[in-house]
């Protein structure tokens, strides 16, 4: 009896220490877990979807000259960067690279590659339809793509079109406000490939930075049209920027990069927060689409 009373008791520190262990391998695994969506194994993926509370971002970049100094790809890897960084600090997990934007624009620049707005639009669709489908309830867009600013408002309105069981949000903003004592931009127009996004280049990917190079074009607004104010045209980028660099990339610097930065990734870290404790926005779209399908029967 003595001996059954020390089996069992042998047994059950065992089945304690296997608990403990158990338990360590789950936390060192969650805490081991990667943001990228790519770099997980399927089983990683759903625990992954669980840590995130279904959050996932969806960084949005172009491919685009960039001046004459940044390379193709300099929205992608910004944003992409900043996106990262986020996750990492608040987890959520990040879908791999997404350029399928709006750049109709540069289509005379080489390695400018523009895709038809309806592809844009439904690979848009079936994207976040499939990252729903995994587990991604809450899908976080964070643009990087000045020529985006029309197109992600459009498509988060077109959600509405029919039932869905997500939510898209959209993050755009990407330039800190002016502080007092923080670095501030020496150049007076910044729009793309500027003083800000050579900057944040070198901290992203400084071995892709040409810095000697930016002075080779001008930045300058060329003026070549003359329109009253409020009229707009979809050629207004090309009259005033032909060589699609607006702004001077030569007067940039690391700190001005650094800042901006770490602005970029606070701002996607506190609105992850803020969307992973969003709990009104599905019932409410639930709510449109229920009213949406009885319009008549709405309360006025």
């Amino acid at each position: 009896m003595w001996i059954s009373f020390n089996r069992a008791c042998i047994l059950l520190v065992l089945l304690v220490i296997a608990g403990f262990a158990a338990t360590g391998r789950a936390q060192a695994t969650e805490q081991t877990l990667s943001v990228h969506w790519e770099e997980l194994t399927s089983a990683d993926f759903n625990a992954a979807i669980q840590r995130a509370h279904g959050t996932c971002l969806l960084p949005f970049g172009i491919l685009e000259k960039h001046g004459p100094h940044l390379p193709l790809g300099t929205d992608l890897l910004n944003v992409r960067y900043a996106s990262l960084h986020a996750a990492e600090k608040n987890y959520a997990l990040v879908f791999p690279e997404y350029y399928f934007g709006q750049i109709f624009e540069a289509r005379h620049e080489p390695g400018t590659v523009a895709y038809s707005p309806e592809l844009q639009l439904s690979l848009l669709h079936e994207t976040t339809d499939e990252m729903a489908r995994n587990g991604c309830k809450k899908i976080l867009i964070v643009n990087g793509h000045g020529g985006n600013e029309a197109l992600l408002p459009y498509f988060a309105q077109t959600q509405l079109a029919k039932p869905r069981d997500y939510v898209v949000y959209i993050f755009d903003a990407r330039t800190p406000p002016p502080v007092k004592g923080a670095p501030q931009e020496k150049s007076t127009i910044d729009l793309h490939a500027g003083e800000g996004e050579t900057a944040k280049m070198m901290i992203a990917r400084p071995d892709l930075v040409h810095q000697d190079r930016a002075p080779s074009e001008s930045g300058a607004d060329q003026h070549r049209l003359n329109l009253p104010a409020g009229v707009y045209t979809g050629i207004w980028w090309y009259a005033r920027f032909p060589d699609h660099y607006a702004g001077d990339g030569a007067v940039a610097t690391k700190a001005l990069g650094k800042y901006q930065m770490d602005w970029w990734i606070d701002s996607i870290t506190k609105t992850i927060a803020a969307v992973k404790a969003d709990n009104e926005s599905l019932k409410l779209q639930n709510e449109f689409y229920d009213e949406a399908n009885h319009p008549l029967d709405t309360k006025q």
